[in-house]
């Protein structure tokens, strides 16, 4: 029986030893741990292209005079001959009065005196070209001497009127050309008009009147987006956005640049404008065949091992 305990636990000791010695060492040259290491990642370059600094604002559209339409006697309205939205040219006929005391005499007079002609009717005409944007009577109405028929809103007065924050004021100058945005697409060039001899208490912006010349009516308060350029650099070095990196506060700013095909570096970098998907680059300069990392920069530490993926 102790014989029996003794092979047992030398054939224990066999096993465990051929077990040991069947395990392989682990590869010294670090090969597979290194390239497990490694990120994949795209990379880039520079790219010398213009960009524009510029600035959206809201502009809404106005007629900035509009002509009130008022009766010039007491009596009846008679006819109207306007409707909301339709355009009058100025002389146009678009009302007319029979005063109170020719509706109560009637025909009388043309009857005791058939030269005398009396109707005792009035007409009224657009004072101006314009579109009717209120109508406040109708046919049959009784109005005063003075009251208000109708209101015509005067084409030659309509305009952009642009909200520009009032530190901004010195990219707008008089005659200056700015591009409007309409819901839709539409691009429309207006010019600068005037500036409002105010602000706005709260909001601190001042109305700027931008003119337009438009084949098409465009309806009033419609708004619209006002691009208004600060600068522009014909020539300059820029990388796309996801290329550029910065801390939670972005007060700094950096790239991932390949100093070999397996090597990133942390490269601090001072930005410029920005536009579109692009960001300018002013320091450090960079050359044409210097590769930066696009995709997989994110968390990367300063001379990470990377991958070049396609």
């Amino acid at each position: 029986m102790k014989f029996k305990h003794i092979y047992l636990a030398a054939g224990l000791l066999t096993l465990l030893y051929s077990c040991k010695g069947n395990t392989q060492p682990a590869d010294d040259t670090g090969g597979d741990a290194g390239a497990a290491a490694q990120t994949p990642v795209t990379v880039t370059s520079i790219a010398d292209s213009a960009m524009v600094d510029y600035i959206d604002l809201s502009a809404i559209s106005v007629f900035q005079q509009k002509n009130i339409v008022k009766a010039n006697a007491n009596g009846y309205i008679q006819k109207v001959n306007i409707l909301p939205g339709h355009y009058v040219s100025k002389g146009d006929f678009i009302f007319s009065i029979k005063t109170k005391e020719a509706q109560s005499i009637g025909n009388s007079i043309n009857v005791l005196d058939t030269t005398f002609k009396f109707s005792g009717v009035n007409k009224i005409k657009a004072a101006g070209n314009g579109y009717v944007t209120q109508l406040n009577h109708q046919q049959g109405d009784y109005v005063q001497d003075g009251e208000q028929l109708a209101v015509i809103s005067d084409r030659a007065s309509f305009a952009f009127v642009m909200q520009l924050p009032y530190e901004l004021r010195g990219y707008v100058k008089n005659n200056q050309d700015v591009t409007l945005v309409l819901p839709g697409g539409e691009k429309l060039t207006a010019q600068v008009s005037s500036s409002m001899p105010a602000v706005d208490s709260l909001s601190q912006t001042q109305g700027i009147v931008l003119k337009v010349n438009s084949t098409n009516p465009i309806p009033e308060n419609l708004v619209a987006k006002a691009r208004i350029i600060k600068s522009i650099r014909p020539h300059t070095v820029s990388l796309p956005k996801s290329a550029v990196l910065s801390n939670e506060t972005q007060t700094e700013f950096w790239v991932m640049k390949l100093i070999n095909p397996t090597t990133a570096v942390k490269t601090d970098i001072t930005k410029g404008i920005e536009t579109g998907d692009r960001v300018e680059i002013l320091t450090p300069k960079f050359s044409a065949n210097d590769k930066i990392v696009i995709t997989g920069n994110y968390g990367l530490a300063d001379t990470a091992k990377v991958k070049i993926v396609e």
